[in-house]
């Protein structure tokens, strides 16, 4: 018992007393990787079809805005809880802690089970209304019915993931994805190019590592003084409902908004361009995730030091911790801005080497790559008012990018100037989006000055 009670004590006193810099390095490091490696596996897929056709990278892309659909419900509940009880750890309520992590675990397999039903009766109409073609309706369907069966255990693996790290044990978080991550790069070259099954292979490898991820997860949450998730403790009730909703509705705006984004994109870009356009633009969708991972990655560091030291009133060192942040994340961006813009061509080129697919996709990542550093700034500004549990403003925020600015951008843009428009739409929404998020993250930073 005693050595329980100097275990809580150690964790206390890391998060509320450690420097803040030398804290966020600590515990950012694992969740950079972590982003770095999900990000990567999550573009082997489109490396390993791109070997295949233009027709079977179009059609993973197609797939991705189904993936960000399954992906934000899982970063719903795995935020909302995660951040609940984080800060009931930082206000010395474990019960309410335990409660929120089963609760929140039993809503994700829920959610999973009931996408896995209502995807597989509906995959071909689903199929057609994410924009499939008839040239890419076998890859995406075939695709996809795969994908849609590896959803309880994605969003159950999003959901262990953001507890461990808000609870910040970040190491067992790293080491679950890293697991997944390693089955599936393996698996890939297998089933795409030594087996030949296509976009049937990639799906299984994913959805593989997913279930790996998942399980290694699972057991990385009993070890140490992590939180047991355990069925005496769930309670699925309003009050805890309502807490998942507040902390949780941002991530699902801005992953939902990135789902209908990548929808809306990928139809405006076959309209004007044909599937090497879809094909493009998917790369380059893929490429801006694995940079800006990192920035995520590095923001995770933080969201534990934030939600818990505002639930120990130590809101000095919240406002520390962001600024720092959005210092190192804009110098960090800054730099892969340059090589992005120098080396786009042969950047796109690398995932699919069709003449086409790189005079789209060169455009548009120079372009989003100029105006990617203003990503540290609101990146921030969304982790900081959801760990502070400001449920609205953080939506509002988190859905300025992918959804307030994109969505009424990719309806004009592409009106007016065609193929350009398609590829200047994201570049246009980040620099918008920052005088909304500035905006509302300042008004907290203000009130923790009084």
């Amino acid at each position: 018992m005693e050595e329980k009670n100097t275990e809580k004590q150690s964790r206390r006193q890391m998060l509320t007393e450690t420097p803040i810099p030398q804290l966020i390095v600590k515990l950012s490091i694992p969740t950079i990787i972590s982003m770095l490696v999900t990000a990567f596996y999550n573009s082997a897929d489109t490396y390993f079809v791109g070997r295949i056709s233009t027709e079977a990278t179009a059609a993973v892309g197609l797939v991705f805005s189904v993936m960000a659909i399954i992906q934000a419900l899982g970063f719903f509940c795995g935020h909302g809880s995660g951040n609940y009880l984080s800060r009931m750890l930082g206000a010395g309520n474990k019960k309410e802690a335990n409660e929120m992590a089963a609760t929140g675990f039993a809503i994700s397999i829920l959610l999973g089970f009931t996408v896995v039903i209502l995807g597989n009766i509906f995959v071909e109409k689903l199929a057609v209304w994410i924009g499939a073609s008839p040239a890419t309706m076998d890859d995406t369907i075939s695709y996809m019915r795969i994908i849609l069966i590896g959803a309880p255990f994605m969003m159950g693996q999003f959901v262990i993931n953001n507890q461990l790290r808000f609870q910040g044990s970040a190491i067992y978080a790293m080491v679950g994805l890293m697991c997944g991550a390693v089955v599936n790069v393996i698996l890939d070259p297998l089933l795409i190019l030594v087996l030949k099954m296509g976009v049937t292979g990639a799906a299984i490898a994913t959805v593989s590592g997913q279930i790996i991820s998942f399980t290694v997860l699972l057991i990385g949450s009993y070890k140490g003084e992590n939180i047991r998730i355990s069925i005496k403790n769930v309670h699925i009730n309003g009050h805890y409902i309502l807490e998942i909703i507040n902390g949780g509705a941002p991530s699902l705006f801005r992953q939902g908004m990135a789902a209908v984004s990548t929808l809306l994109l990928n139809k405006f870009a076959g309209f004007y361009g044909g599937d090497a356009a879809i094909a493009g633009m998917s790369i380059v969708t893929r490429v801006m995730m694995m940079m800006v991972s990192a920035l995520i990655g590095f923001g995770q560091g933080y969201q534990p030091v934030c939600s818990f030291n505002f639930g120990a009133g130590l809101k000095g060192r919240v406002k520390e911790g962001f600024y720092f942040c959005v210092k190192w994340g804009t110098i960090f961006l800054s730099a892969l801005a340059v090589l992005s813009i120098v080396f786009a061509p042969q950047i796109v080129g690398w995932f699919r080497n069709d003449p086409q697919v790189i005079e789209v996709g060169k455009v548009a990542l120079r372009c989003q790559a100029a105006v990617m550093p203003l990503m540290a700034t609101t990146v921030m500004c969304n982790m900081m008012l959801q760990s502070m549990g400001k449920g609205l403003k953080a939506s509002i925020s988190s859905s300025a990018r992918n959804g307030i600015c994109f969505i009424p951008l990719i309806l004009i843009l592409p009106r007016l100037f065609g193929i350009t428009g398609v590829e200047i739409t994201q570049t246009v929404a980040d620099i918008i989006s920052v005088f909304i998020s500035v905006p509302l993250a300042w008004t907290e930073l203000k009130e923790m000055n009084k």
